[in-house]
Protein backbone atom coordinates (compact mmCIF):
# COMPACT_ATOMS: atom_id res chain seq x y z
CA UNK A 1 0.00 0.00 0.00
CA UNK A 2 1.34 3.48 -1.00
CA UNK A 3 0.59 6.78 1.08
CA UNK A 4 1.05 10.14 -0.59
CA UNK A 5 2.82 12.46 2.21
CA UNK A 6 1.71 15.79 3.52
CA UNK A 7 2.53 18.44 1.36
CA UNK A 8 3.92 20.89 3.65
CA UNK A 9 3.06 24.41 3.43
CA UNK A 10 6.18 25.54 2.18
CA UNK A 11 5.15 23.34 -1.31
CA UNK A 12 1.72 24.56 -1.39
CA UNK A 13 3.33 27.93 -3.41
CA UNK A 14 3.79 25.28 -6.30
CA UNK A 15 -0.19 24.98 -7.44
CA UNK A 16 -0.49 28.50 -8.09
CA UNK A 17 -3.53 29.20 -6.31
CA UNK A 18 -2.75 31.10 -2.94
CA UNK A 19 -6.43 30.29 -1.59
CA UNK A 20 -5.44 26.39 -1.49
CA UNK A 21 -3.10 26.63 0.84
CA UNK A 22 -5.48 28.80 3.16
CA UNK A 23 -7.95 25.90 2.85
CA UNK A 24 -5.35 23.11 3.21
CA UNK A 25 -4.28 24.49 5.94
CA UNK A 26 -8.00 24.66 7.47
CA UNK A 27 -9.03 21.35 6.92
CA UNK A 28 -6.09 20.34 8.49
CA UNK A 29 -6.55 21.77 11.96
CA UNK A 30 -9.94 20.50 11.79
CA UNK A 31 -8.86 16.99 11.14
CA UNK A 32 -5.93 17.39 13.87
CA UNK A 33 -8.85 19.37 16.13
CA UNK A 34 -11.13 15.93 15.42
CA UNK A 35 -8.38 13.56 15.94
CA UNK A 36 -7.54 15.16 19.15
CA UNK A 37 -11.19 14.95 20.45
CA UNK A 38 -11.67 18.61 20.72
CA UNK A 39 -15.48 20.04 19.53
CA UNK A 40 -15.48 21.64 16.49
CA UNK A 41 -18.63 24.12 15.63
CA UNK A 42 -19.57 25.41 12.37
CA UNK A 43 -22.29 25.90 9.88
CA UNK A 44 -20.72 22.96 7.21
CA UNK A 45 -23.10 19.59 7.19
CA UNK A 46 -19.41 17.53 6.58
CA UNK A 47 -18.09 18.94 9.65
CA UNK A 48 -20.89 18.14 11.79
CA UNK A 49 -21.39 14.55 10.06
CA UNK A 50 -17.06 13.79 10.82
CA UNK A 51 -17.91 15.83 14.51
CA UNK A 52 -20.61 12.69 15.33
CA UNK A 53 -19.20 10.10 14.06
CA UNK A 54 -16.19 10.49 16.35
CA UNK A 55 -18.14 11.03 18.69
CA UNK A 56 -20.13 7.35 17.81
CA UNK A 57 -17.15 5.64 17.06
CA UNK A 58 -15.61 6.61 20.80
CA UNK A 59 -18.69 5.36 22.84
CA UNK A 60 -18.99 2.03 21.02
CA UNK A 61 -15.31 1.25 21.73
CA UNK A 62 -16.05 2.31 25.39
CA UNK A 63 -18.99 0.22 25.41
CA UNK A 64 -18.31 -2.92 24.21
CA UNK A 65 -15.16 -3.17 26.08
CA UNK A 66 -15.11 -6.10 28.57
CA UNK A 67 -13.48 -7.62 30.99
CA UNK A 68 -13.34 -11.12 31.98
CA UNK A 69 -11.32 -12.69 34.43
CA UNK A 70 -8.47 -14.87 33.11
CA UNK A 71 -8.57 -18.65 35.06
Amino acid sequence: MTTKRRRTARHLGSYGDADVEGEVLRTDALLDALARREPVGGADAAIRLLGALVADVDSQRLSSVSITPST
